[in-house]
């Protein structure tokens, strides 16, 4: 069943230094998907376990180590959620930004099209993938997400 619903898009650190902020919400906003929140924030690390492990379990499905390279590439510079809403939201914000990979993911996808960086690299030189954005995966993540990235305005608490 088609319906419209909300998800959470945050451009990351890279997507910023690199001057692309304008372009992939344009992207986003030219398949229809509406805007209904937007802020700037630096994120600190407790913010960002709560995002990265609290709600996505990333230190425990991949380890400490690339947790640690993921809070690091988060932390080092401001990052920009947006709540974006539309029909099918998240699995339209997920199929236009491709795969966490860059360097495998489709041209015309935001990854894509704006970033080429492999695991093979990232590993190499012990650095987390840079790939512009974060995309809640479901529905209920989506909602989590809103609620820790924007629960401060929405009066319901975090944005710690």
């Amino acid at each position: 069943m088609t319906s419209t619903e909300c998800t959470l898009v945050i451009l990351k650190p890279d997507a910023l230094e690199r001057g692309l902020v304008g372009e992939i919400i344009q992207r986003f906003e030219r398949v229809g998907l509406e805007i209904v929140g937007i802020r700037e924030i630096l994120p600190d690390k407790e913010l960002c376990r709560a995002h990265y492990e609290g709600i996505g379990g990333l230190a425990t499905r991949l380890g400490e180590k690339v947790y640690r390279q993921v809070e690091k590439y988060l932390t080092r510079g401001p990052v920009i959620p947006i709540i974006f809403e539309g029909v099918d939201a998240v699995s339209e914000v997920r199929k236009m930004i491709g795969p966490t990979e860059p360097k495998s993911a489709l041209p015309g996808t935001i990854r894509g099209d704006y970033a080429h960086m492999s695991y093979e690299y990232a590993n190499a030189n012990n650095i987390a993938i840079e790939n512009l954005v974060h995309a809640s995966g479901s529905s209920e993540e989506a909602e989590q997400e809103i609620k820790l990235w924007f629960g401060d305005v929405l009066g319901t608490e975090p944005a710690l």
